[in-house]
Protein backbone atom coordinates (compact mmCIF):
# COMPACT_ATOMS: atom_id res chain seq x y z
CA UNK A 1 0.00 0.00 0.00
CA UNK A 2 1.23 3.49 -0.82
CA UNK A 3 2.22 5.72 2.08
CA UNK A 4 0.18 8.82 2.83
CA UNK A 5 2.49 11.79 3.30
CA UNK A 6 1.11 15.19 4.25
CA UNK A 7 3.11 18.15 2.99
CA UNK A 8 3.08 21.94 3.16
CA UNK A 9 3.60 24.35 0.29
CA UNK A 10 5.54 26.54 2.73
CA UNK A 11 8.37 23.97 2.90
CA UNK A 12 8.56 23.42 -0.85
CA UNK A 13 10.69 22.62 -2.78
CA UNK A 14 12.44 20.63 -0.03
CA UNK A 15 11.49 16.97 0.40
CA UNK A 16 9.44 16.67 3.58
CA UNK A 17 6.32 15.15 4.99
CA UNK A 18 4.23 14.17 7.97
CA UNK A 19 3.59 10.47 7.37
CA UNK A 20 0.24 9.04 8.48
CA UNK A 21 -0.30 5.48 9.74
CA UNK A 22 -1.58 4.29 6.36
CA UNK A 23 0.50 1.91 4.29
CA UNK A 24 2.38 0.09 7.05
CA UNK A 25 2.98 -3.55 7.95
CA UNK A 26 2.00 -3.48 11.64
CA UNK A 27 -1.14 -5.16 12.95
CA UNK A 28 -3.38 -5.12 16.02
CA UNK A 29 -3.28 -1.90 18.04
CA UNK A 30 -0.31 -0.80 15.91
CA UNK A 31 -2.18 -1.39 12.64
CA UNK A 32 -0.48 0.58 9.90
CA UNK A 33 2.84 2.39 9.76
CA UNK A 34 4.16 2.24 13.33
CA UNK A 35 7.71 3.66 13.22
CA UNK A 36 8.40 3.55 16.95
CA UNK A 37 11.22 1.14 17.80
CA UNK A 38 10.48 1.89 21.46
CA UNK A 39 7.01 0.41 21.19
CA UNK A 40 6.16 -3.24 21.95
CA UNK A 41 5.45 -3.87 18.27
CA UNK A 42 7.60 -6.52 16.55
CA UNK A 43 11.00 -4.96 15.89
CA UNK A 44 11.26 -6.53 12.43
CA UNK A 45 7.90 -5.04 11.46
CA UNK A 46 8.91 -1.58 12.71
CA UNK A 47 12.09 -1.94 10.63
CA UNK A 48 9.99 -2.70 7.55
CA UNK A 49 7.86 0.38 8.20
CA UNK A 50 10.88 2.62 8.64
CA UNK A 51 12.47 1.19 5.49
CA UNK A 52 9.33 2.11 3.54
CA UNK A 53 9.63 5.69 4.77
CA UNK A 54 13.34 5.85 3.94
CA UNK A 55 12.60 4.56 0.44
CA UNK A 56 9.89 7.19 -0.01
CA UNK A 57 12.42 9.91 0.83
CA UNK A 58 15.14 8.25 -1.27
CA UNK A 59 17.63 7.73 1.56
CA UNK A 60 19.23 4.61 2.99
CA UNK A 61 18.54 5.58 6.61
CA UNK A 62 16.63 8.13 8.63
CA UNK A 63 18.50 10.24 11.17
CA UNK A 64 16.75 10.40 14.53
CA UNK A 65 17.29 11.11 18.21
CA UNK A 66 16.43 9.40 21.49
CA UNK A 67 13.59 11.72 22.45
CA UNK A 68 13.41 12.71 26.12
CA UNK A 69 11.08 15.77 26.20
CA UNK A 70 14.02 18.15 26.44
CA UNK A 71 15.09 21.38 24.75
CA UNK A 72 18.31 19.81 23.46
CA UNK A 73 19.25 19.99 19.77
CA UNK A 74 21.69 17.72 17.93
CA UNK A 75 23.66 18.79 14.87
CA UNK A 76 23.56 15.89 12.40
CA UNK A 77 26.02 15.34 9.55
CA UNK A 78 25.03 11.69 8.95
CA UNK A 79 22.68 9.21 10.61
CA UNK A 80 24.52 8.47 13.90
CA UNK A 81 25.17 4.85 14.95
CA UNK A 82 23.70 5.68 18.35
CA UNK A 83 20.91 8.19 18.67
CA UNK A 84 21.85 11.22 20.79
CA UNK A 85 19.52 12.14 23.66
CA UNK A 86 17.77 15.22 22.29
CA UNK A 87 14.42 16.33 20.92
CA UNK A 88 15.48 18.25 17.84
CA UNK A 89 18.01 18.03 15.04
CA UNK A 90 19.46 20.41 12.49
CA UNK A 91 21.67 19.86 9.45
CA UNK A 92 23.17 21.60 6.45
CA UNK A 93 24.37 18.33 4.91
CA UNK A 94 22.73 17.33 1.60
CA UNK A 95 21.12 13.91 1.59
CA UNK A 96 20.53 13.70 5.35
CA UNK A 97 16.90 13.01 6.28
CA UNK A 98 15.92 14.22 9.75
CA UNK A 99 13.03 12.41 11.43
CA UNK A 100 11.02 12.74 14.64
CA UNK A 101 8.42 10.44 16.19
CA UNK A 102 5.16 11.62 17.74
CA UNK A 103 1.80 10.36 18.95
CA UNK A 104 0.04 13.60 20.05
CA UNK A 105 3.10 15.82 20.59
CA UNK A 106 3.96 18.35 17.90
CA UNK A 107 6.23 17.28 15.04
CA UNK A 108 7.78 20.48 13.70
CA UNK A 109 9.73 20.67 10.45
CA UNK A 110 11.95 23.71 9.77
CA UNK A 111 13.71 25.00 6.67
CA UNK A 112 15.60 27.92 5.28
CA UNK A 113 15.50 26.72 1.68
CA UNK A 114 17.75 29.49 0.42
CA UNK A 115 20.47 28.89 3.03
CA UNK A 116 19.99 25.09 2.68
CA UNK A 117 19.57 24.48 6.42
CA UNK A 118 16.82 22.29 7.87
CA UNK A 119 15.59 21.15 11.26
CA UNK A 120 13.09 18.82 12.90
CA UNK A 121 11.73 18.93 16.45
CA UNK A 122 9.59 16.81 18.76
CA UNK A 123 7.72 19.37 20.85
CA UNK A 124 5.36 18.14 23.51
CA UNK A 125 4.12 20.54 26.14
CA UNK A 126 7.26 20.11 28.26
CA UNK A 127 9.71 20.62 25.43
CA UNK A 128 7.76 23.56 24.01
CA UNK A 129 7.60 25.23 27.43
CA UNK A 130 11.32 24.64 28.01
CA UNK A 131 12.27 26.15 24.63
CA UNK A 132 12.99 23.33 22.18
CA UNK A 133 11.51 25.32 19.27
CA UNK A 134 13.62 28.39 19.96
CA UNK A 135 16.68 26.19 20.47
CA UNK A 136 16.13 24.63 17.05
CA UNK A 137 15.95 28.06 15.44
CA UNK A 138 19.18 29.13 17.17
CA UNK A 139 20.95 25.95 16.03
CA UNK A 140 19.84 26.57 12.45
CA UNK A 141 21.12 30.15 12.58
CA UNK A 142 24.46 28.83 13.84
CA UNK A 143 24.64 26.69 10.68
CA UNK A 144 24.03 29.67 8.43
CA UNK A 145 20.25 30.05 8.27
CA UNK A 146 18.70 33.49 8.35
CA UNK A 147 16.18 33.82 11.16
CA UNK A 148 13.74 35.70 8.92
CA UNK A 149 14.22 33.06 6.22
CA UNK A 150 13.18 30.12 8.41
CA UNK A 151 9.80 28.48 7.82
CA UNK A 152 8.36 26.10 10.45
CA UNK A 153 5.37 23.81 10.01
CA UNK A 154 3.65 21.98 12.87
CA UNK A 155 2.24 18.66 11.74
CA UNK A 156 -0.55 16.47 13.13
CA UNK A 157 -0.85 16.97 16.88
CA UNK A 158 -3.51 16.80 19.55
CA UNK A 159 -6.00 19.68 19.30
CA UNK A 160 -7.38 21.76 22.15
CA UNK A 161 -10.76 20.06 22.28
CA UNK A 162 -9.08 16.69 22.97
CA UNK A 163 -6.36 17.88 25.34
CA UNK A 164 -7.89 17.96 28.83
CA UNK A 165 -5.50 18.84 31.67
CA UNK A 166 -5.62 19.54 35.40
CA UNK A 167 -4.97 22.71 37.40
CA UNK A 168 -1.35 21.77 38.13
CA UNK A 169 -0.70 21.75 34.38
CA UNK A 170 -2.07 25.28 34.05
CA UNK A 171 0.01 26.39 37.04
CA UNK A 172 3.22 25.24 35.32
CA UNK A 173 2.51 27.54 32.38
CA UNK A 174 1.36 30.50 34.46
CA UNK A 175 4.53 30.24 36.56
CA UNK A 176 6.51 31.15 33.44
CA UNK A 177 4.16 33.80 32.03
CA UNK A 178 0.68 34.86 33.15
CA UNK A 179 -0.21 35.55 29.53
CA UNK A 180 -0.08 31.80 28.87
CA UNK A 181 -3.61 31.61 30.29
CA UNK A 182 -4.88 32.45 26.82
CA UNK A 183 -3.91 28.97 25.62
CA UNK A 184 -6.35 27.34 28.06
CA UNK A 185 -10.13 27.01 27.90
CA UNK A 186 -12.35 26.04 30.82
CA UNK A 187 -13.51 22.42 30.92
CA UNK A 188 -15.67 20.46 33.35
CA UNK A 189 -15.03 20.96 37.05
CA UNK A 190 -11.40 21.85 37.63
CA UNK A 191 -10.36 20.67 34.15
CA UNK A 192 -8.96 22.80 31.35
CA UNK A 193 -8.30 22.28 27.65
CA UNK A 194 -4.84 23.22 26.44
CA UNK A 195 -4.16 24.48 22.91
CA UNK A 196 -0.77 22.91 22.16
CA UNK A 197 -0.48 23.91 18.47
CA UNK A 198 -1.42 27.53 19.23
CA UNK A 199 1.22 27.60 21.95
CA UNK A 200 3.75 26.18 19.49
CA UNK A 201 2.89 28.80 16.89
CA UNK A 202 3.20 31.53 19.52
CA UNK A 203 6.69 30.40 20.50
CA UNK A 204 7.80 30.08 16.89
CA UNK A 205 6.54 33.52 15.92
CA UNK A 206 8.04 35.10 19.02
CA UNK A 207 11.38 33.62 17.94
CA UNK A 208 11.27 35.94 14.93
CA UNK A 209 11.17 33.41 12.12
CA UNK A 210 9.74 34.21 8.70
CA UNK A 211 6.65 31.97 8.80
CA UNK A 212 4.97 29.42 11.05
CA UNK A 213 1.84 27.33 10.47
CA UNK A 214 -0.02 24.23 11.66
CA UNK A 215 -1.41 21.72 9.18
CA UNK A 216 -4.64 21.59 11.20
CA UNK A 217 -4.72 17.82 11.72
CA UNK A 218 -5.73 16.45 15.15
CA UNK A 219 -4.14 13.10 16.04
CA UNK A 220 -6.76 12.21 18.65
CA UNK A 221 -9.83 12.67 16.48
CA UNK A 222 -8.72 10.76 13.36
CA UNK A 223 -7.82 7.14 14.31
CA UNK A 224 -7.78 6.00 10.68
CA UNK A 225 -4.84 8.26 9.89
CA UNK A 226 -3.02 8.98 13.14
CA UNK A 227 -1.74 7.27 16.26
CA UNK A 228 -2.60 8.99 19.55
CA UNK A 229 -1.15 8.26 22.99
CA UNK A 230 -4.10 9.85 24.76
CA UNK A 231 -6.66 7.98 22.67
CA UNK A 232 -4.88 4.71 23.46
CA UNK A 233 -5.07 5.48 27.18
CA UNK A 234 -8.77 6.27 26.97
CA UNK A 235 -9.33 3.00 25.07
CA UNK A 236 -7.42 1.02 27.66
CA UNK A 237 -4.85 -0.21 25.14
CA UNK A 238 -1.50 -1.51 26.34
CA UNK A 239 0.62 0.54 23.93
CA UNK A 240 0.39 2.86 20.94
CA UNK A 241 2.06 3.45 17.59
CA UNK A 242 4.32 6.35 16.66
CA UNK A 243 3.99 8.57 13.62
CA UNK A 244 7.08 9.75 11.78
CA UNK A 245 7.80 13.14 10.19
CA UNK A 246 10.75 13.70 7.86
CA UNK A 247 12.61 16.50 6.09
CA UNK A 248 15.75 16.27 3.94
CA UNK A 249 17.94 18.47 1.80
Amino acid sequence: MTLEILTSDSLAPLRHGFVTRRGGASSGIFHGLNCGAGSSDLSEIVAINRARVAEAFEVEALAGVHQVHSADVAVIDAPPPEKPRADAMVTATPGVALSVLTADCQPVLFADAQARVIGAAHAGWRGALDGVLEATVEAMVALGARREGIVAVIGPTISQRAYEVGPEFLDAFLAEDGDHARFFANGRGDRYHFDLPSFGLHRLRAAGIGHAEWTGHCTYSDPERFFSYRRSVHAGEADYGRLISVIRL
